[in-house]
């Protein structure tokens, strides 16, 4: 009898070790650079494309500038004050147009999901907000609050907001109905079960629908910061405006990589924070 019961121990123990990742003990350097090498090649993949046009002569230089040649106007650009000063315009106003985004699809997405009146009236219009593109809502927004801070604030809102409802949503009708049952036997009732049950389950597919809702948001206000020009006013799409008006190439581009960056480093940010999400719910192993 004893021997059977050490040989299921073993047999258990080597199921067990199947399922147990390693954890990498290699260096922090190692991992840096382990994470950060497949970007760098495929930058530099996209350099030697980009390259490439130039020597095939696609199009003239100066409808279509060598990466060398934009990469010194953008160094040129990011040491002016005006250009920190753009930035900070076009963040300040991201930033606030998403947070009013994030409160607005977060109490819409909370009383759809637990009103099933509310969800037959307004479910399907939520996500045919979410459809329609960003520039469809200029011109109203033009027509009721002119060229103004407003009308690009009006229409980043109404981007971002309908994703990040729908990712609520979803990950509310998503919860496996046995946790719930499982909460009410463990006494989580009403905010109770809120609080411990419902919204931690859902945090994974809102945190997606907050990441899809910034990524409207973002396109919303480029859209709109090249289409609402305020007087005496810079950002980053009032930059790349005038320099299409000036036909100035290197400047376009310039202006392009910077959306670029700013748009990697939020996205980078997302991922950190699903990324610690994964790591306390075992998904994936703890890094040492």
């Amino acid at each position: 009898m004893a021997s059977t019961v050490d040989t299921l121990d073993r047999e258990l123990a080597g199921l067990d070790a199947l399922d147990l990742r390693r954890t990498s003990k290699a260096s922090w350097a190692v991992r840096a650079w382990s994470a950060t090498w497949p970007k760098l090649a495929a930058v530099a993949l996209a350099l030697l494309f980009w390259q490439t046009l130039i020597w095939i002569e696609w199009k003239p230089l100066y409808a279509f500038p060598p990466p060398a040649q934009v990469f010194a106007t953008l160094g040129d650009l990011v040491a002016t004050s005006e250009f920190w000063l753009g930035v900070a315009t076009t963040m300040r106003r991201a930033l606030l147009g998403f947070a009013v985004a994030l409160v607005l699809g977060t109490v819409v997405g909370l009383a759809v999901s637990q009103m099933p009146l509310l969800r037959r009236a307004i479910g399907s219009m939520i996500a045919a907000l979410q459809t329609m593109p960003s520039i469809v809502w200029f011109p109203l927004a033009i027509l009721l609050f002119q060229l103004s801070e407003t009308a690009i604030f009006f229409v980043v809102v109404l981007g971002a907001a309908p994703s990040i409802a729908n990712g609520l949503i979803s990950g509310v009708d998503h919860i496996p109905p046995l946790w719930l049952r499982a909460g009410k036997v463990l006494g989580a009732r009403r905010s109770s079960a809120w609080r411990h049950v419902v919204i931690p389950a859902a945090v994974p597919t809102y945190i997606a629908g907050m990441k899809q809702g910034w990524a409207f948001a973002w396109r919303s206000l480029m859209a709109g910061e090249l289409l609402v020009i305020i007087a005496k006013t810079t950002s980053i799409g009032v930059r790349l405006h005038f320099a299409r008006e000036l036909s100035d190439a290197d400047l376009v581009m310039a202006m392009m990589i910077v959306v670029l960056v700013i748009g990697l480093l939020v996205d980078l940010a997302f991922a950190k924070v699903e990324l610690g999400v994964r790591r306390r719910r075992g998904l994936i192993e703890p890094t040492g």
